[in-house]
């Protein structure tokens, strides 16, 4: 597992009045994003603010430099066996908003079996790791803390 990957949204209370029209949401509020991939120790291993008219996770996630090393050929050389298959590519743990690519790792929606219902358990948890980042870098950085998030925690769909 690379990390966790989410994005966190939150009003700009002083966004310049040139750049009001470019980074204002559906609702008229302005806005910002950031996109991060945090280990399991709450290090930022990527992140990348949301540029000029991005409105969403996956608007982000398409602009976003997240997966140039890997098209690149430079990715970490990650191995793991499941069910008695290796992979040798890396994966991050995502919610439900994400697309559903190989490279993301989403929890079951309606576990049954008790092995579905442990798997669910600690993806969830794992997955976790970036929101207690974002907790983080809001309780250390004063300009994160005075604005208000817009959605921090949002339902798997």
């Amino acid at each position: 597992m690379i990390g966790s990957i989410d994005c966190m949204h939150w009003q700009w209370k002083n966004c310049p009045t040139a750049w009001q029209g470019d980074y204002g949401n559906r609702k008229g509020q302005k806005g910002i994003i950031l996109e991060a991939v945090a280990g399991f120790d709450t290090w930022v291993w990527h992140a990348f603010f949301g540029v000029a008219g991005s409105q969403n996770d996956l608007n982000v996630l398409g602009q976003s430099p997240v997966f140039n090393d890997v098209l690149g050929g430079q990715s970490p050389n990650i191995t793991y066996q499941v069910n008695n298959t290796v992979y040798q590519t890396g994966y991050y743990l995502a919610d439900g908003i994400y697309p559903r690519w190989t490279t993301f790792v989403k929890s079951i929606l309606n576990p049954r079996s008790q092995k579905q219902k442990l798997f669910a358990t600690y993806q969830e948890g794992y997955r976790k790791d970036v929101e207690r980042c974002f907790g983080i870098l809001q309780a250390r950085w004063l300009i994160i803390r005075k604005v208000r998030p817009v959605c921090l925690m949002r339902r798997s769909s």
